[in-house]
């Protein structure tokens, strides 16, 4: 569904439904005071005769002021107007600052969610939306955001083929429903508030495409494809992408993207991204010219090769690439906002599966970086393609800083479920950045032990490492310590395992409850501003 977004100070003409915000204590703000006194003091009328409305946050109450109604006094042309409830969220707003404002903004976007619930059961198409109390701004980015998050929906293969005759009428008559097309946010300045509408949808717009490809089905998303995508996608914002084919991949002996990918026959890629906003920045001996990296692990389809997972939820496993997914997202948010930073970011790409010639326990594969991994389970094939991108994204740009982001571990899931993404960080400075940012972004995040213990647990007898710790305790910090050997130098990195968050309910109205969920490019693209 597509909703054009605007502001004015003044309603537009073909608004049928209007929105007032209220506090717990019920007042109408001094704009809805005088459409109230155009209606009559209908809507007044209502609030003195109504127990079940007290203005709570997200409380919604629709009402439909018609001539009658309003005794003959209704001077607009509203075919309903709905009250939108604050509670106290609003008290001592001009305040707010820092941890509180930020939360206080995803309280806002929570409650823009359940607007957008209500207003498309009510047959409005047109909205206009009079945002009173605390800093209006805020209020209607935040509604905006709330509405477009929520209002998401991922229908690319329904098709009206090959379906009953009574369900075509249903279909017919869902089509027939008026659905949301406008809001008008009132506001006295839309000039110095589309700019920062512009950057919010930007990163909304990122956020939208990283469920897409999680969404996608495993035979329409695999790595060529999803390298197609890229291109598409970023290609036309100014992004510089470079694709590397399974042929340059051996050329360059990048052995785990390889190993993971040999036994399917869509063959492996490894795509790099490269934004470059900061014209002023020039790469020498001491400087790089991409101060943060950015890494996706994409598997586009995990069947855990020859050691094959379970046949029940397996068709969840085309979501094993959401990593990869946030990344692209988070860069498309970064390049569409034409944020004035410079920013690398890579996606190995795979589709790790079972046959003859597949990768097997007990191999050893040789690294980018040359370090030699013993295999111990093929489905621990994330942290194989990770280990390249990771080798070569130092090797040819020397960032400062890299986060990596993968669904790794379902040990990451039994620690912390679909609350929080684990985060593993070798510098406390990039651990405090990315802690902000996800309490900016609302994407929750919980610091995790990167310790010599770990990273002992997967070294091996026969080669440097192994890919399985020794025991089946700490998976996912086995799995950080394992990467940890892949970072160079005083390099400060980050591993997110967003196994837990990257599809499902996160317990949100803004995220949908099935699928991908887009978890990361909010948070990359906030710590990105923060510079």
């Amino acid at each position: 569904m597509s909703i054009g977004f605007s502001f004015s100070k003044t309603s537009p003409k073909s608004v049928d439904t209007l929105v007032l915000t209220l506090d717990g204590d019920r007042k109408l703000g001094p704009t809805a005071q005088k459409i109230d006194q155009d209606m009559g003091g209908y809507i007044e009328e209502i609030l003195t005769r109504s127990d079940s409305f007290t203005g709570a946050r997200g409380q919604v109450l629709v009402l439909h002021p018609s001539h009658e109604k309003t005794g003959g006094k209704n001077k607009v042309a509203y075919k309903q107007v709905v009250l939108l409830g604050f509670g106290t969220l609003l008290d001592g707003d001009e305040e707010k600052t820092g941890t509180d404002l930020y939360k206080k903004n995803m309280e806002i976007e929570e409650i823009g969610a359940k607007l957008y619930s209500a207003l498309k059961s009510t047959g409005a198409q047109n909205i206009f939306i009079v945002p009173e109390g605390g800093n209006v701004q805020d209020l209607s980015l935040h509604l905006m955001a709330g509405v477009r998050l929520s209002a998401y929906k991922f229908e690319r293969y329904k098709s009206d083929k090959h379906i009953s005759e009574a369900d075509k009428v249903k279909k017919t008559s869902k089509k027939d429903k008026k659905t949301l097309s406008s809001i008008t946010f009132a506001v006295s300045s839309s000039k110095s508030l589309q700019g920062r509408a512009d950057a919010l949808n930007a990163e909304i717009d990122g956020v939208v495409l990283a469920r897409d490809l999680g969404n996608e089905p495993p035979n329409a998303l695999y790595p060529e494809s999803f390298a197609a995508m890229i291109k598409k996608e970023l290609g036309s914002l100014g992004v510089k992408i470079t694709i590397f084919d399974e042929k340059k991949l051996e050329k360059m002996g990048a052995g785990g993207i390889l190993a993971v990918g040999r036994a399917s026959a869509k063959p492996p890629r490894l795509v790099i991204m490269e934004w470059t906003g900061d014209s002023s920045a020039k790469k020498n001996k001491k400087d790089s010219q991409y101060p943060l990296a950015l890494i996706g692990k994409g598997i586009t389809f995990d069947t855990g090769g020859i050691s094959l997972k379970p046949g029940a939820g397996m068709d969840e496993m085309k979501m094993d690439m959401c990593g990869a997914g946030a990344v692209v997202g988070a860069m498309k948010a970064i390049a569409a906002r034409k944020a004035p930073v410079n920013v690398v970011a890579a996606v190995a790409l795979a589709e790790n599966m079972p046959a003859s010639n597949a990768y097997l326990p007990g191999d050893v594969v040789t690294s980018l970086s040359g370090r030699t991994v013993e295999v111990f389970n093929t489905d621990a094939e994330g942290r194989m393609v990770l280990m390249d991108a990771l080798s070569y994204i130092q090797d040819k740009y020397q960032p400062k800083r890299i986060i990596d982001l993968a669904t790794l571990t379902g040990a990451m899931m039994v620690a912390l479920g679909s609350a929080y993404a684990g985060i593993f960080a070798n510098d406390d400075d990039l651990w405090d950045s990315i802690a902000e940012a996800g309490i900016q972004s609302g994407e929750k995040v919980w610091r995790m032990p990167l310790d010599k213990a770990y990273r002992k647990e997967m070294e091996s007898d026969l080669a440097d490492l192994r890919n399985l710790g020794k025991t089946r305790y700490a998976g996912a910090c086995t799995a950080a310590g394992f990467l940890e050997k892949f970072i160079e130098g005083d390099t400060a990195w980050s591993h997110m395992d967003i196994a837990g968050v990257a599809w499902g309910n996160l317990g949100k109205a803004t995220y949908p409850t099935k699928g991908a969920t887009g978890y990361g490019v909010r948070l990359l693209n906030r710590l990105v501003e923060a510079g």
